[in-house]
Parts: structure tokens; C-alpha cells; sequence
């Protein structure tokens, strides 16, 4: 059972806990007054680790004085400081639950307090990439343990007794010898005169000690909110002599305002302004596209305001955006060559002198995020100081991006990071707290700007289009030979620089160029595309199409041959080894170093057998059902997924079961591990039933759920089983967040040909089924 389900089984760890911002100076001062016990101690530097990650090539790093604030009351209260933003992945709860189990703190007597956008004081704050506890597993350990032995040398000084004879154990700290013990908060004021002990003397527990790191369901400190209704949204922020804002922008990306007529828009009730909003040329990272903003008393009468604006736009260089030609467009690009980015033997040979050859094109079309809460930010600009409430996925990128648009200094400018109703990325891109900044400074006073569901669907940052051609070359035995994969998108490089025309490292290194199967000769190719609308990374980025397109073809070979599915795929991968690519100029590897995070076809071959095991591959299914399998790596994670479908005579279809394994090493908290799997179950159909974003005259066409829709309750997999691989002693951890989406609409691909022998290559699969 999902325990989200059931939150009264966990309302025991999370209803005590209150979440707020908080900043150190608030801290020091209150528990200063208090006489309570405040440990700043640093992240530690990359030698102390037991395996290296990427994290301080981060910006801003985790070695340039970041501190973690944990503070202990003199009631015994333990406050941990959570400086990454809570989207649903947990992150809010297990890193401060690592620094929990480390200092031996009773979870209910913990208390979390989210921190404001400091990446001075806290490194790196970007909540996206699926890298927060990888990033910050050891380090939190580090923390916590520096906290512990601090508590347990003030309690050998009060008992003058070796610190050695003393341990610290659920919230106390006890004398072995002659049981003496003592509370957390009876010994905060002399633990607060401890020194922070060196990284080098550190002892950590040992995992098999450990109490709630990878036990049972912790819930998120936020599920008795989330469920009683008192989580506080962005939408929730709430400021004294606040106006709000509803902004007109350019239809067609590039574009721009020609002019305005706001005569009709402030006959509207409510309305007490029409202004311009500046705007930034196309691509400007993301700065406001500007337009028109309609400033009323509140969010309805702005947005009907707006509705009344008469205005005259300039369409630019992409009025001519269609997306049916542009795929004709990308299709021509595909069969031909491109830029060679992984070569490996001789290709062209291998495919003219092979048996046969299977050619497959795929395509994806755009896809927005639709988080469940539209964008929205409140800002307070007073002076050369701004005040920003918001969910956005990087507080300090935010904090960053608003001193540079405002011209004031990163030090005045202080953003609050409210819970987010979804992000998936698209929060990460803090353009509309910069609308709201540009406003509050104009008008001087708090302003909230609301996105509507139509403006984040027609002014987002979208997922690429693409199309994915394979050409896969088989001897006369069945075996493949040649492999030359062609990926036709544009980039997300387009968004910040003008003239972009091939993908960059990080998307080839999604699924392309580390495509892991033991094949002699291989090619990938990147062809020319230009961008003709803003594109963002969308939770899992270019693994979905390179999933979509690898795992697809390899149904294709396993039915042109007569083969499993299963074993097709554990031939391809092949045998058990690390992956040398050497003819791979720049290899991207999530940002990870490749010594600690190697690709291990050892690892992908145990997650494919263990879904197969667990998911009861080969059973027997009722007429009209199929099963379809397919696995992959992402996020420095290894996923494998099988999928159930059935399709009635009339071409209905629907999921009954859906079996994932995940191998992402080291793990905090299993409940949010199934609930990450079981959430990607459900958007990765989504996205492969409906999702569909189309241009026609550079406008984006759907508007709102009626015409981009997400799948509803009914259509749900009715069963989503998660089987997660158990780490090794020596496996750092890996993604989570991401990498249950990519192999999803391959195997439920695989699954309907199975059911229906129609093989689909185009998402989204709409009306395909339909007899």
C-alpha cells in the first residue's frame, strides 16, 4: 500500500513538525536569549568523503562556507534547517532526517525550518537534477555526527569522564558506567561551548545501527498540512496593501508589444492600473518576456482586466512556428547525416553488410510541465531591498536572478520558498518572480503575480520536440551488428544563447551517446534544429525520447527475430562490465565523477531480472492484455519497468499493473522512493496517452486540461508495485525523482504490441488504438 494513502499511520512522525523560514540571525537570537545551543558546522570538503559526487562543481558549490543550522532548545526541541524546496520528492524531510539519525535525535522532537535563498551560507540550493540526497547524504552525516560527539564531550566535562565512556542514544546522552544520563537540552548551553571537531576525527554510525535512514515509512514533515489544507502555497502568501497582477505576454516566443489600449480594462471592477512589463529579447535565460500587466485588488478582477486589454503584438522571427511542418522538418534531418558524436567501429559497413536492417523514427512532440499549482510570486521591493515569496526550485538561483534584474545587491534581497505544488522543472525558472520584482519596484508597493493554467501552458518553458531514428543492423543468427542512432531535437542551449543548432553535452549524455549495449559498432549523430519557443528540462529531460526511441527498437528487433523481450533486452545489454567510451569527446555523467559513478551493465541486467522476477514476467495474461518491458539509466540511477495493458475491441486502454525494480544505491527514506515510482507510473502515462504541444502560426494551440489533459483516477494503473534493489556497503546514493519516467512509455509501448501486435512510434498515442 501506498502510506500516503493512510496518512493516520504516519501523522506520528510528521504532525509535530512545523515548517516556517527561518534565517541564522532569527535562530542565534532566539535561542541566544534562551541559552540554547546553535551548531554551525560546515559542510565538509570532498577528501573527507568516502566516494567523490559532483557537488562542488555546483555553482556555489558545497565548500565555499556553507552551513546547515541545527539548534537544540533548552526544552529538548532539536530545529534542522532544510535548504533545498519541497515539491513532493521528501527532500525537505530526509536530508534534516540525516542529520537526525546521525545525532541520535528522537524524530518527534525534531522540528524543520526552511531556509531563505543563501548560497553563501548554504551552497548550493537548486532542487532539481535528482541530486539533493546524493549530494548531501554524507555531507548531512558529517553534520549531524559533528553535533553528536559535541553533546557527548559536554557530557563527559559536566561527569569528568573520558568522552569515550559516554554515548549519545535517542535523544540523551548516558554514562555506561554508572547510567547517569542526560537530555539533549540539558546539555545545549555547554555543548554550544564545544569546538566543532575536525572531519578527520569524525566517527559515523554504522549503517546497521541506523534507526530511520533506509527503515520502514517516514512520512514528509508536510503530509498533516498537505492533508488538513493548512500548507502554505505560493497562492497563500497574504501581504498588507498587496495589489495583484495579471500580465499580458507575447504570444509567439521573440515576439513583442507594438501597443495597448487599457480603457476597456479599467472600466472593470477591481482595476486600478494598465502598465508595461519590460521584457527581454529572445533567448534571455529567464528573464520576463514582458507585456502588459493589469493591477487590480485582487487576482479575478486582474485577470478579467487583463481579458479586456485591446493590444497589438509584433510575432517576430517565429510567427511562422508550425508544428506539423516542423516535424516533416526534423524527419528530413534524421535521414541524413549529422554531427558525429559517439563512433564506435565502422557503422556503414556493419549495415551494409548485415542481413537485415530495422529501421525505426520516433516522435515526441512538445509537453509542458502543468504542475498542479501555476506559477505565482508575491515581492516587496522597497529602496534598493526586495522580498520575494515564492516556489521556485532554486532559492538562491532566484535570490541571484532578482539582484541582477533589480541592479541591487544579492545581500538585500531575501527570498522565502513557500511549498510547491509541483515543479518538474519548470520551477526552476524563476521568470515570474521577476515579473512581480519589476512591479513592486514600479508601483511600490507588495505585488502577487498569478499565472493562469493557459499562461503556463502558452508562455512556459517546454520539453523538446524530437525524432529519434535507429537503424539497427542484424547478421544472419538474429545478433545486432551495427547501431546508428540519429536524435533530432532542439536544445535547451537555446534558451541561452541565440543561434543554437545542436544539443549540448548534457541532453546527448541522456540516453544517447552512454547507450549501454555491447554492440560493435555504433554511431550517434546529432543533426541540426533550431528552437522556435522557449525550451526548458522537464522532469527526466532527454531520457524520455532516447528511452522511448532505444527501448522501443528493442521490441522491434526481439519480434523481428522471434525473441523475448525480456532476453532481447539482457542480450543487448550484454555482459556484465563498466562502459569505456572513449571515442565520446565530452561525456556527460549527470554532473557525477565517472570513477564513482561509473555505467555498471552489471547493474542494469539486476534490475531487469529482478522486475522480471517480481513483475512475474512471461505470466499468463487474459485476451486482449500485454505485457511490455523496458529498462534504463538516468540520473546515475538504474530503472527497469514492466508494464500490463489491456485494449478492448474498441481500442480502450487501460493499465492493471505496473512493476518497476530501482537500483539507486544508498537510500534515506523507502515510503518516498515508492511514492517517486508510483508518481512517475502515472505521468509517464499520462504523457503517453495525451501529452501533446502544438504550433500553428508560432502560438501555442491547447490552453488548459480540457486540451491537454492528465489522466484522471479511473485511468490510473490500478497497481503499481516497486521493488527497490538493495545497496551495497560501498554504494553512494543516486537519483530517484526522475528516473521512474523514462522507461515507463517504451514498456507500455512494448506491452500494447504485445496486446495488439500495432506498433506505435509517435506519442502521444491518442487516437491510434481507436477501431
Amino acid at each position: 500500500m501506498n502510506m500516503l494513502t493512510n496518512p493516520s499511520k504516519l501523522r506520528g512522525f510528521e504532525k509535530h513538525i512545523k515548517i516556517e523560514n527561518v534565517s541564522r540571525r532569527s535562530i542565534l537570537k532566539g535561542l541566544g536569549l534562551a541559552g540554547g545551543f546553535v551548531l554551525a558546522a560546515p559542510i565538509m570538503m570532498r577528501p573527507a568523503l568516502a566516494y567523490e559526487t559532483g557537488a562542488s562543481q555546483m555553482p556555489h558549490g558545497t565548500v565555499v562556507d556553507p552551513r546547515v543550522f541545527v539548534s537544540i532548545a533548552p526544552d529538548g526541541i532539536v530545529t534542522i534547517l532544510a535548504h533545498r524546496a519541497e515539491m513532493g520528492t521528501g527532500v525537505r524531510t530526509s536530508l534534516p532526517l540525516i542529520v537526525a539519525e546521525e545525532m541520535e535525535a528522537d524524530w518527534k522532537r525534531v522540528r524543520v525550518q526552511q531556509a531563505h535563498g543563501d548560497e553563501v551560507k548554504y551552497g548550493n540550493q537548486d532542487t532539481d537534477g535528482s541530486r539533493s540526497t546524493r549530494h548531501y547524504l554524507m555531507p548531512m552525516r558529517q553534520i549531524g555526527a559533528s553535533a553528536r560527539t559535541m553533546l557527548e564531550q559536554a557530557a563527559a566535562k559536566r561527569w569528568d569522564v573520558p568522552a569515550t565512556e559516554v554515548k549519545a542514544s535517542n535523544h540523551e546522552v548516558v554514562h555506561g558506567a554508572s547510567g547517569r544520563k542526560l537530555g539533549f537540552g540539558e546539555l545545549a548551553a555547554d555543548a554550544a561551548q564545544q569546538s566543532v571537531p575536525s572531519v578527520e576525527g569524525l566517527k559515523l554510525k554504522d549503517p546497521k545501527d541506523f534507526r530511520y535512514l533506509g527503515k520502514g515509512a517516514i512520512g514528509i514533515v508536510d503530509l498533516h498540512d498537505i492533508t488538513t489544507g493548512a500548507a502554505r502555497y505560493g497562492a497563500d502568501v497574504r501581504l498588507p496593501g498587496m495589489k495583484y497582477a495579471a500580465i499580458a505576454r507575447p504570444p509567439v516566443t521573440g515576439g513583442k508589444l507594438v501597443s495597448f489600449d487599457g480603457s476597456d480594462a479599467m472600466k472593470v471592477s477591481g482595476v486600478e492600473k494598465v502598465m508595461e512589463v519590460k521584457g527581454w529579447p529572445w533567448p534571455s535565460k529567464f528573464q520576463p518576456l514582458g507585456g502588459v500587466a493589469v493591477i487590480a485588488r485582487n487576482t479575478g478582477a486582474a485577470i478579467k482586466g487583463r481579458d479586456a486589454l485591446k493590444i497589438v503584438w509584433e510575432d517576430g522571427p517565429n510567427g511562422k512556428y508550425e508544428s506539423g511542418a516542423y516535424r516533416k522538418e526534423l524527419e528530413e534531418a534524421a535521414r541524413k547525416p549529422g554531427l558525429v558524436v559517439r563512433k564506435d567501429g565502422d557503422v556503414e559497413a556493419a549495415l551494409k553488410g548485415a542481413d537485415k536492417v530495422i529501421v525505426g523514427e520516433y516522435f515526441l512532440p512538445h509537453l509542458a510541465h502543468v504542475a498542479m499549482e501555476p506559477p505565482v510570486a508575491v515581492a516587496d521591493v522597497k529602496g534598493d531591498k526586495a522580498e520575494i515569496w515564492a516556489p521556485v526550485q532554486s532559492a538562491g538561483g532566484t535570490r541571484e536572478d532578482v539582484a541582477k534584474t533589480l541592479d541591487i545587491s544579492q545581500e538585500n534581497v531575501t527570498v522565502n520558498v513557500t511549498l510547491l505544488g509541483g515543479g518538474f522543472g519548470r520551477k526552476s525558472k524563476c521568470d515570474f518572480a521577476l515579473e512581480a520584482a519589476l512591479l513592486s519596484k514600479e508601483l511600490g508597493a507588495p505585488v502577487k503575480v498569478q499565472w493562469t493554467r493557459e499562461d503556463d501552458i502558452h508562455n512556459g518553458f517546454l520539453h523538446t520536440v524530437s525524432v529519434e531514428r535507429i537503424e539497427a543492423g542484424l547478421d544472419k543468427s538474429g545478433k545486432v551488428i551495427a547501431w546508428r542512432h540519429r536524435s533530432v531535437a532542439p536544445s535547451i542551449a537555446s534558451t541561452f544563447a541565440a543561434g543554437t543548432v545542436h544539443q549540448a553535452p548534457f541532453e546527448l549524455g541522456m540516453g544517447l551517446v552512454d547507450m549501454p549495449f555491447e554492440i560493435a559498432n555504433v554511431s550517434c549523430e546529432n543533426p541540426e534544429a533550431a528552437a522556435h519557443t522557449r525550451i526548458g528540462w522537464f522532469r527526466s529531460v532527454s531520457n524520455i525520447p532516447r528511452a522511448f526511441a532505444v527501448q522501443s527498437m528493442v521490441g522491434e528487433i526481439a519480434q523481428a527475430t522471434g525473441r523475448d523481450q525480456k532476453e532481447m533486452l539482457l542480450e543487448l545489454i550484454g555482459s556484465p562490465r563498466i562502459l569505456k567510451l572513449d571515442s565520446v569527446k565530452d561525456l556527460w555523467n549527470y554532473g557525477e565523477p565517472y570513477d564513482s559513478y561509473p555505467i555498471d551493465t552489471a547493474r542494469l541486467r539486476r534490475v531487469v531480472e529482478l522486475v522480471a522476477e517480481k513483475g512475474e514476467w512471461g505470466r499468463q495474461v487474459p485476451k486482449g492484455h500485454g505485457l511490455g518491458i523496458a529498462a534504463h539509466r538516468s540520473f546515475v540511477s538504474y530503472i527497469a519497468t514492466i508494464v500490463e495493458v489491456a485494449v478492448d475491441d474498441k481500442g480502450k486502454l487501460t493499465v492493471p499493473r505496473v512493476d518497476t525494480a530501482i537500483d539507486c544505491g544508498t537510500y534515506v527514506n523507502p515510503e518516498r522512493i515508492q511514492s517517486q515510482i508510483e508518481g512517475a507510473a502515472i505521468m509517464g502515462l499520462s504523457l503517453a496517452k495525451y501529452g501533446e504541444i502544438t504550433f500553428k502560426d508560432g502560438k501555442v494551440q491547447q490552453k488548459n486540461f480540457d486540451d491537454f489533459p492528465v489522466i484522471r483516477i479511473d485511468e490510473a494503473p490500478a497497481v503499481t508495485n516497486v521493488h527497490i534493489v538493495p545497496p551495497g556497503p560501498d554504494t553512494p546514493p543516486s537519483g530517484v525523482g526522475e528516473p521512474g519516467v523514462p522507461p515507463f512509455a517504451p514498456a507500455l509501448i512494448n506491452a500494447i504490441f504485445a496486446a495488439t501486435g500495432k506498433r506505435i512510434r509517435a506519442l502521444p498515442i491518442g487516437k491510434q488504438l481507436e477501431t
